[in-house]
């Protein structure tokens, strides 16, 4: 089973054709908050098979009415948990502690705009953001999921802005 997993767009107008195409490559779509506008989430919804989604703390009123805070499914055998900001969400041990609460083998979280991938016990994976990453690239997860086995692939976007300390460090020790 391919999951496509993504948070974070923020976006107000239309959903770039590069994230609906990789979007629709995959059996399920896990949005993990910051839509921003139902637009947005009716956009990712027509465009996936199966759309598992919440809410972001930067959500709509009508989002939030709409999508749960969290939620958890299984795919293949692995019981996954979705959340957005977590508790401490830059400390994985307090997002360890989560995914343990929630009985799940993987959790998925956003707010950091930088991806994450942790595996201890439990896998913990921020997929960042594919339009407004934070010291790190635009990206989005896809994640193969094969008898009880989880494989994380990191895709680059070209849709999103690139973060400037990024370019900047990047650009160091060139001439």
């Amino acid at each position: 089973m391919k999951i496509a997993v993504l948070s974070d767009t923020h976006l107000r107008a239309k959903m770039p054709q590069e994230l609906l195409d990789i979007l629709a490559g995959a059996d399920v779509v896990v949005h993990a908050g910051d839509f921003i506008t139902t637009a947005v989430y009716e956009a990712v919804k027509a465009g996936s098979k199966r759309l598992i989604a919440i809410y972001g703390n930067s959500d709509d009123e009508e989002l939030k009415k709409t999508l749960p805070e969290s939620v958890t499914f299984d795919a293949e055998g692995v019981r996954i948990g979705v959340v957005h900001k977590g508790r401490y969400g830059t400390d994985v041990t307090n997002m360890r502690y989560l995914a343990l609460e929630m009985g799940v083998k993987v959790l998925i979280y956003g707010h950091l705009h930088s991806p994450v991938i942790d595996q201890t016990d439990v896998l913990l994976l921020c997929p960042g953001s594919p339009i407004f990453p934070r010291m790190a690239d635009p990206t989005i997860f896809m994640l193969n999921v094969d008898k009880g086995e989880v494989h994380v692939d990191v895709i680059k976007t070209n849709t999103g802005q690139m973060c400037k300390s990024i370019d900047f460090a990047r650009s160091l020790g060139k001439e």
